[in-house]
């Protein structure tokens, strides 16, 4: 079945959609040039030393433009592994985050792997969709060779609003300074700091298989929360998934746009709006997951706002509210968590103290545009 996702090339969906209440998750986990100092990660404060990897340290480009994104074909090397994972997993223990999602491996170095070990890291993330690669070297390697490595599984994203280390716009930095104090503006208008989101699914092709590695971590708190969205659409009944088959959602860039401007930072690349169905197929797995989340999607396609509202917002708490097929990944040093951004949704945890720094770079390979194949059931209903 052909991809059923399409661009909006005009914002007048967009714009019927009220945004209020919408609040980007990088206005509480990223720094922006205007609340930035460089100077205090480069020397440190009374309290904190200097940054560990100061390649690594944000920076913005005003000046510099991008193109809007144009399709690729892309290929999902899991297609390719060996499912025993001989090549992956040699020599490596592997521990179940929880029963149905998440595991993490010691005894595995990401970077030494060969092509067919890549193959299995692709279809092995597809079935654990998120796994902690404990004790790894990748912060270490040249910033090059971290991307060569994540460039093997799609082409790289290059985030609109964020900033990335200098001549390296393909890195997502996710940072706060340890002289950020920012979280308790934060939470004089929250009460939690939980954004579930997928990365950017406003794209044509959103992301697959991506790397996030730590650089610099508090020392308690700042875990990251992950949802099973394969589990998510198994919970629901047989007739609530038939109705969600042929559903589409608009999925939308300039609020997030909007939020980089207004805190002074930059728009890169023109935002877009793009329409993805509601249930989309993995294409290695053949899995069927839920793909929304409250970050990007904006309406149902065809629906009344109200009817709309009422359905994301069930869609959405489901989602939220399903710990048991969530998992929490808590950072140690040289850890890098790798997770399939096509079946699964995130939130980091803004819970620890102000005056610490946390620091992570995300390599974000692009995948498929998103597609969904026919309903089916084995269900047997009596008459």
């Amino acid at each position: 079945m052909a991809p059923s996702s399409e661009t909006i090339t005009e914002t007048k969906a967009a714009q019927r959609i009220p945004v209020k209440g919408v609040s980007d998750y990088k206005e509480a986990f990223n720094a922006g040039p205007t609340n930035y100092k460089p100077e205090n990660e480069l020397k440190g404060t009374a309290a904190q030393p200097p940054a560990r990897y100061p390649n690594y340290l944000p920076t913005w480009d005003t000046e510099k433009k991008y193109a809007p994104l144009e399709s690729f074909q892309h290929y999902d090397h899991g297609k390719d592994a060996n499912p025993s994972f001989p090549n992956l997993l040699k020599g490596g223990e592997v521990i179940d985050l929880t029963a149905n999602i998440g595991a993490e491996v010691s005894g595995v170095q990401l970077s030494k792997l060969d092509a067919k070990g890549k193959d299995e890291l692709a279809l092995f993330v597809a079935q654990k969709k998120v796994v902690a690669f404990r004790d790894q070297d990748f912060a270490d390697l040249p910033i090059q060779e971290a991307l060569d490595i994540g460039g093997y599984f799609g082409r790289h994203h290059i985030h609109p609003t964020s900033g990335g280390p200098a001549g390296y716009p393909q890195v997502h930095l996710v940072h706060r300074g340890a002289d950020n104090t920012t979280s308790r503006d934060f939470f004089e208008d929250r009460t939690n700091s939980v954004t579930w989101h997928s990365d950017v699914t406003y794209e044509q092709q959103p992301p697959g298989t991506t790397f996030l590695y730590i650089l610099d971590g508090p020392s308690a708190g700042g875990d990251t929360l992950f949802a099973n969205q394969v589990e998510a659409y198994k919970r629901l009944s047989p007739e609530f998934q038939k109705r969600l088959h042929g559903l589409q959602a608009i999925h939308s860039a300039h609020e997030q746009a909007q939020n980089s401007r207004n805190r002074g930072g930059i728009v890169r690349r023109e935002p877009i709006t793009c329409i993805h169905p509601l249930v989309r197929t993995h294409p290695v797995t053949g899995e069927k997951a839920l793909f929304l989340n409250p970050q990007f999607t904006r309406k149902i396609v065809g629906f009344k706002q109200e009817e709309s509202e009422y359905l994301l917002k069930f869609l959405f708490d489901h989602i939220a509210k399903g710990q048991d097929f969530q998992a929490r990944v808590k950072w140690a040093p040289g850890t890098v968590v790798v997770w399939d951004n096509r079946v699964t949704a995130h939130s980091a945890l803004l819970d620890w103290h102000d005056g610490q720094r946390r620091h992570l770079a995300r390599i974000t390979p692009q995948a498929e545009r998103p597609f969904e194949t026919p309903f089916e059931t084995t269900q047997v209903i009596e008459k």
